[in-house]
């Protein structure tokens, strides 16, 4: 699951991976700026992404793999535990939204040189 999270990610234009942390979590950003972060342990694996915080509080509200970011800021990120409650797909919409909320953030030259077709 995390292979397939991490792949997704780096579909993205511009996305890299990094390692901010040690070798674990996965850092996924943009023009330096993280849109994921992929963890796993024994149990699970997590993703923090981030999001609208209206969106993020009805998502929570709906889905129980869906809570507050694990050592984010709880009004911006959710943390996604993978354990086959939500779909692939439904995990995909939230990467492309958090990958989407950091497009919006960055200055327009940047935005414009990830956008160019």
């Amino acid at each position: 699951m995390k292979d397939t999270m991490i792949k997704y990610s780096l579909k993205k234009k511009g996305a890299t991976k990094d390692y901010p942390f040690g070798p674990d979590p996965v850092a996924i950003k943009v023009a330096g700026k993280m849109f994921a972060l992929i963890f796993e342990n024994k149990e699970n694996c997590r993703l923090n992404l981030k999001c609208d915080p209206i969106i993020a509080e009805n998502l929570r509200e709906q889905h129980e793999a869906v809570r507050p970011g694990y050592h984010m800021n709880k009004k911006h990120w959710n943390t996604i535990t993978l354990d086959g409650s939500l779909s692939d797909e439904d995990v995909y919409v939230m990467i492309d939204h958090s990958y989407d909320m950091v497009i919006k953030s960055l200055p327009k030259r940047v935005r414009d040189s990830l956008t160019e077709e």
